[in-house]
């Protein structure tokens, strides 16, 4: 169930790219011309031509993102920590193998922020939970995933003896769930989840369901800003804000509604 879960929700998410939608807008354009129907492919080239137009001025994706990011921006840090939770999603695996060096992404907050706190508490435990989430690894057989975090990590002269490494979940519902386990986190312990502001609000909720109690958020990556200062030309950067918070927001209804 697990798996057919995390097939359907790749899948969706691919139908759910905003680029996804503007190819098909362009292919029934250019088809709609060859059958002669010109008002047709007029309408929606000029649609496609306005949405590319929009998305590359306007931070529309920050709009979206703003409210998520806002829920957990309070840090509220507890004197006693027992363990650190780091969200996986930071390395690049493909490029990893590739130069045989470890390499991060938009996200490398994550790594940061977890040497920042294991190094604020040295008596905490520290669990990495993340594995592959592609897709094409669900169905063509799971890929070899380096340990980029974990290499990070000791490079930054954290203790391995301390960490964890969850590397089998491919979701957010599964690295909760399958973090717990191998830590058995007692009640009345201290645990400080570290994940993308952004991402929080539905980790928090998974982490409860999976059975966590008394989570503290601990939130980095913020990919907002003032909607002014966002204005301008960048299509690539503001069409990857614009998915992501599409994603998000998809994810957290699916997520409640499935009980995750």
């Amino acid at each position: 169930m697990d798996t057919l879960f995390f097939i359907i929700s790749k899948l969706i998410g691919l139908c759910l790219q905003v680029e996804t939608w503007l190819a098909v807008a362009l292919a029934t354009a250019a088809v709609a011309s060859l059958f002669g129907r010109k008002r047709l492919s007029a309408s929606l080239s000029a649609a496609t031509f306005l949405a590319v137009t929009l998305i590359s001025i306007f931070p529309i994706g920050e709009v979206l993102l703003a409210p998520l990011e806002a829920e957990y921006a309070t840090r509220n840090m507890p004197e006693q920590v027992d363990g650190i939770v780091v969200l996986g999603g930071a390395e690049s695996p493909r490029k990893t193998l590739r130069w045989n060096q470890p390499q991060l992404n938009d996200a490398s907050e994550r790594l940061v922020a977890a040497a920042s706190l294991a190094i604020a508490y040295p008596e905490a435990r520290i669990v990495y939970a993340g594995g592959s989430g592609r897709l094409l690894d669900a169905v063509a057989g799971r890929a070899p995933h380096p340990p980029i975090a974990i290499d990070v990590l000791s490079s930054l002269g954290i203790d391995l003896g301390r960490v964890t490494w969850e590397d089998q979940s491919r979701n957010t519902a599964e690295n909760a769930q399958l973090s717990f386990d191998p830590v058995q986190p007692e009640p009345g312990e201290t645990w400080v989840l570290v994940t993308s502001a952004f991402h929080m609000g539905r980790a928090i909720a998974s982490f409860e369901a999976a059975g966590w109690q008394g989570v503290v958020p601990y939130s980095v990556d913020y990919r907002t800003g003032s909607f002014t200062g966002g204005i301008g030309w960048d299509f690539s950067s503001n069409l990857e804000d614009l998915n992501t918070a599409i994603k998000e927001w998809v994810g957290r209804l699916a997520y409640r509604l499935a009980g995750r």
